[in-house]
């Protein structure tokens, strides 16, 4: 298994190493588990699950020697059997089980002295194969998340964000929260209204006029707007900004 002295192993030879003992572990945590489960009785001392080159498993007791050969696997998995649900436990177990085949791999890399480019390479190759804890949960058969998830919930985010105001040619969008609601006049009155409000469409910090090639954000305490850069507040730090106060009502709910 380690390769006679001065000949290292390949990338190649180092992933067919793990793709066997990944193999055989995945087999104890699916087809083999019921055997597996029983193997692992909590009556007995510390047990490891190892996955072999040859595609097989085994729990066992963990090396004696000091340091061991190869990296080892978590102990005592045994233990913790009875005291949770065997789907968490084999999950449990999973975790473990994918940590451990890394340590191997990389174990060898460093032994056989890969380079920054091998090393690359051998994750690359590994990391195309779906993890142990994917198998066992059923994960792997799932969307990825990226692609199913975070294209909609960024959207929906943008639309539904009332703090934000991308930067309009026109002053309707902010006037839409500091404007109160319009009272039944005529079309002359109402018109002379709107000019007025326009003028009045300063920023809380600076004083100057809304501009439409600027970021802008309402305080929901006091609803006074703001330039997003008078309040180092950027678009993107608003995405995330549930409930935004200005400098002046954080520091009168500071002092109370």
């Amino acid at each position: 298994m380690e390769g006679p002295p001065n000949n290292p192993r390949t990338v190649e030879e180092v992933f067919k190493d793990f793709r066997g003992r990944r193999s055989g572990m995945i087999n104890a945590l699916t087809a083999d588990v019921e055997k597996f489960y029983q193997q692992c009785d909590p009556e007995k001392e510390n047990l490891c699950l190892y996955g072999l080159p040859n595609e097989t498993w085994e729990v066992t007791l963990p090396a004696e020697e000091v340091p061991p050969e190869l990296p080892e696997p978590a102990l005592g998995i045994n233990f913790a059997r009875d005291g949770m649900q065997e789907k968490d436990w084999l999950a449990l177990v999973a975790v473990h089980s994918d940590a451990w085949l890394l340590a191997v791999a990389f174990y060898f890399g460093a032994r056989f002295g890969f380079d920054k480019n091998e090393r690359k390479r051998l994750f690359h190759m590994m990391n195309e194969l779906p993890t142990i804890f994917e198998v066992v949960t059923g994960i792997s058969k799932k969307q990825p998340r990226d692609k199913s998830a975070s294209t909609p919930h960024t959207s929906s985010k943008k639309k539904s964000n009332p703090k934000m105001v991308i930067p309009q040619p026109r002053l309707s969008e902010p006037q839409m929260k500091v404007s109160k609601m319009p009272t039944p006049k005529d079309d002359e009155e109402s018109g002379e209204e709107e000019e007025d409000e326009e003028g009045l469409t300063l920023c809380g910090a600076c004083g100057e006029n809304y501009a439409s090639d600027e970021f802008w954000i309402c305080c929901d305490v006091c609803e006074r707007w703001f330039h997003g850069k008078c309040v180092k507040i950027t678009p993107a730090r608003a995405e995330h900004i549930k409930q935004y106060k200005c400098p002046a009502c954080s520091n009168k709910r500071a002092k109370i």
